[in-house]
């Protein structure tokens, strides 16, 4: 259950020093991408903040990954920030306690999942639907933050109500914000480029706001973050009604596949690259306890966070002691520096989450679905479709729902091997992939290539 308990006994001296770099280098990308996470979710900044600050806390002690980093991530914030309005009814003191609540019943899903082993679950996701999902999301994504660095207003609704609105109010562009906005994306793709898996989003999130505080941006339109609370928040359960527990079950459910799915192949990713074992199912025991801490602590949903995670591991990290250093650090940051944040002006914001998103949209693989597979680049488009038209937690639904089916049409067409004799062998082998094999006479070989179910039938009585 505490898989820390085991490599804490073998923990060695020499590695602190690799696990405490990574550590400080992993804090420096979880402050930019909790700020830039929690305007996705339509939550207060401070929210991102506590979720990575909680969640880190308590991840360590259970997950079997020696270098996965739980944070926010874009897919489960803009998940969050689309589906809570309705039952929020315009309060945003409920909206923050829902998405909180939201992150218990996550943990809860975990724990039920960890008691039922049910870690193979993950490989009913293909990897077609989850490229098309997060192209999806980060379409949307993008659609949410260019009116914000076009320094105007955005609208609400999907994909292209979203779109419709930005082209048709480019003429409300400010240009103090817009050049702002670009000069932080060149700082950011130059830094993508010269100076990979390095802290850039801190040191612009910084000069950002020496920037805005010392020649007073907020003069010339341009929108600052604003107050951003000093300390901790009370820890406890958020103040919902039993009633809202339904109804934020399916949005639960959607942000648990998304967490496990991305956790799980973060951690078969490390393992294979480190050699060393992997739990899937032990890794859902870290989800559940991360979030359920989140919850507690203000937070929203977490999960396994792609880009933080190999931050942490080029950091050197040799163990998951680093997560629980760089919590350490997000909790100095919480109590002593986060009133500075108000300076923040918001298109710097944006652009570091339009940067973050350009990595969800992954032409490559949608390239090699064409090349390889058409029918699996048809999948991908349909659940990059299905965000963008049928919202984001309907989209989650039918990607499940696609990869469900492609599995039952596998197990129903399996593939039959038709044998023939290795020459100058006793063996046989598929003669489609040994064209020299010799056919038996008067035989036909054949191998199916899937199980054999046999149907029990009940004993039967002969008198």
């Amino acid at each position: 259950m505490f898989p820390a308990l085991t490599w804490l006994r073998a923990y060695q001296p020499k590695w602190l020093r690799a696990d405490l770099i990574a550590g400080v280098t992993l804090a420096a990308y979880l402050m930019p991408a909790g700020l830039a996470d929690a305007s996705l979710a339509n939550l207060p900044p401070e929210a991102g903040l506590y979720a990575c600050l909680f969640s880190g806390l308590v991840f360590w002690l259970f997950c079997s990954s020696r270098h996965t980093a739980i944070t926010v991530t874009s897919a489960i914030s803009v998940l969050v920030g689309a589906s809570l309005g309705d039952l929020a009814g315009g309060d945003p003191a409920r909206f923050w306690a829902l998405a909180s609540c939201t992150a218990l019943i996550v943990g809860a899903l975990g724990f039920i999942a960890w008691l039922a082993k049910a870690g193979v679950i993950v490989n009913f996701i293909s990897e077609s639907v989850l490229v098309g999902f997060k192209c999806g999301i980060a379409l949307f994504i993008a659609s949410t933050q260019l009116p914000k660095l076009f320094g105007f207003k955005g609208s609400h609704g999907d994909f292209w109500e979203r779109s419709g609105y930005f082209f048709s109010h480019l003429s409300e562009t400010n240009m103090a914000s817009l050049l702002l906005g670009l000069a932080t994306l060149t700082l950011l793709l130059l830094g993508k480029r010269f100076l990979k898996n390095k802290p850039v989003a801190l040191f612009v999130v910084i000069a950002g706001i020496i920037a805005a505080a010392s020649m007073d941006l907020g003069s010339l339109g341009v929108k600052l973050l604003g107050q951003v609370p000093q300390g901790l928040p009370p820890f406890g359960l958020p103040a919902i009604h039993v009633s809202d527990l339904n109804d934020l079950l399916p949005l639960a459910l959607g942000c648990f596949l998304l967490g496990m799915v991305e956790t799980a192949a973060l951690g078969r990713m490390f393992a294979v690259k480190h050699g060393y074992r992997f739990d899937a199912n032990q890794e859902l025991l870290g989800i559940a306890g991360a979030n359920v801490m989140a919850g507690l602590g203000h937070g929203f949903p977490v999960s396994g966070g792609m880009s933080q995670s190999l931050v942490n591991e080029s950091g050197g990290a040799r163990t998951p002691l680093s997560g629980f250093i760089a919590a350490l650090l997000m909790l100095l940051i919480v109590l002593f520096v986060s009133g500075a944040l108000r300076y923040l002006p918001q298109p710097v914001l944006a652009a570091i989450v339009l940067m973050a998103v350009t990595g969800l949209f992954n032409v490559t693989a949608l390239r090699h679905f064409w090349r390889a597979d058409r029918t699996e680049f048809v999948v991908a488009i349909a659940a990059l479709l299905g965000v963008l038209g049928s919202g984001l937690l309907r989209g989650v639904l039918i990607g499940a729902i696609i990869s469900l089916v492609q599995l039952l049409r596998r197990a129903s067409r399996p593939h039959v091997a038709f044998l023939g004799r290795i020459p100058g062998a006793r063996r046989f082998s598929d003669m489609a992939r040994h064209p020299d094999n010799e056919a038996v006479p008067g035989a036909l070989l054949f191998r199916t290539e899937a199980s054999l179910l046999a149907i029990s039938q009940p004993p039967r009585m002969w008198i």
